[in-house]
């Protein structure tokens, strides 16, 4: 389990370039008629609540007999496969929004433990246009309606659900952190090393007692025989505003510019479109996801909702990450949790 500052180049099922999942038939499943019916009548007696008064529902509180077969082939097709899975079919066009946000939470609930994504103690995120700037060093861009680029989130998984598309843009679009590497390797193995380095991220204001307002984790971690990956670009330059961040570099600057020119060139990523109804879970330990610019149709705007989940049986990781994540310990680990949080 030794940590190395490096990592061969890998050949796996998440070291996927677009060409090999470009048939959406591999990576998506309808909701099963069975399971369906279990979740929306499970989950009515939430139907009259506001989204925001939906409350946390573990798996012993909605009784999901059929949910065992696809909670398994899930986590294991987003933590030893693709890294990526959708599931399709809720019909939130027929459903009250607290009943749409309690059947999503009661299906993360089955697949993870739920964990806090802001300083507030959410643990079901709204991800819509609050008219906030990311130039906002206390804005995250999930609050924006600009492209965020290419990033991963702090928990195992992040689930989304799409109640509401926009009238333009709002492209999901997920890359392989290994193809990326790969890629790096047969270009410059040397920026490749580059990124194995501790490095500075902003943590946007949400400071847990007693640490620095950054973190510092490598971009990429070759830990227990896989390679993780914690990035977030805007944050690594952001945390350049405070004096005791370590500089970055000539050469950690051009690893970022060159691990980012192959993540956005279209030969590596993945782009698809959330339609109302959609669930769409990434591992972001091996994924990295970004959503282009939307435009909020009038009378509904772009509106998903977000849960950061924590997943048994997922790999192990390296110790620096408690530093982010709280604890390292699989199903119990992610999120943020600051002195202000429930």
């Amino acid at each position: 389990m030794t940590d190395r500052a490096s990592a061969p180049e890998l050949r796996t099922a998440n070291s996927w370039r677009a060409a090999d999942v470009a048939d959406p038939s591999a990576w998506t499943t309808p909701l099963p008629t069975e399971l369906l019916a279990e979740l929306l009548e499970q989950t009515e007696r939430f139907a009259d609540l506001a989204i925001t008064d939906v409350p946390v529902l573990h798996p012993d509180e909605v009784s999901l007999p059929s949910i065992e077969a696809l909670v398994e082939g899930l986590r294991t097709e987003l933590t030893a496969g693709r890294g990526f899975h959708l599931l399709s079919g809720l019909p939130v066009q027929d459903l009250t929004p607290g009943h749409a946000a309690a059947a999503f939470v009661a299906l993360g609930a089955h697949l993870g433990s739920l964990r806090s994504q802001n300083a507030a103690g959410d643990l079901l995120g709204n991800v819509r246009d609050t008219g906030a700037a990311s130039d906002d060093p206390t804005v995250r861009i999930y609050e924006t309606s600009e492209r965020q680029t290419f990033h991963t989130d702090s928990a195992d998984v992040v689930g989304l659900l799409c109640l509401q598309d926009g009238l333009e843009g709002g492209d999901s679009l997920l890359v392989s952190a290994a193809a990326i590497h790969n890629e790096m390797l047969r270009r410059d193995p040397a920026l490749a090393a580059v990124l194995f380095e501790p490095i500075a991220t902003d943590r946007r204001g949400e400071v847990p007692a007693g640490e620095d307002p950054f973190f510092l984790i490598p971009v990429l971690s070759w830990h227990d025989q896989h390679l993780t990956v914690m990035y977030q670009r805007q944050y690594i330059e952001s945390a350049q505003r405070f004096p005791n961040a370590p500089r970055l570099t000539d050469p950690q600057v051009a690893a970022l510019d060159l691990f980012d020119d192959i993540a956005n060139d279209p030969a590596f990523h993945l782009v698809m479109r959330l339609a109302p109804g959609d669930m769409q879970f990434v591992h972001n330990h091996s994924m990295l996801h970004d959503r282009t610019a939307f435009v909020d149709r009038p009378d509904t705007p772009r509106h998903l909702l977000r849960l950061w989940l924590s997943v048994p049986g997922d790999r192990t990781l390296p110790p620096v990450f408690a530093s982010r994540f709280g604890s390292t310990t699989i199903g119990d680990r992610g999120g943020i949790v600051v002195g202000t949080t429930p």
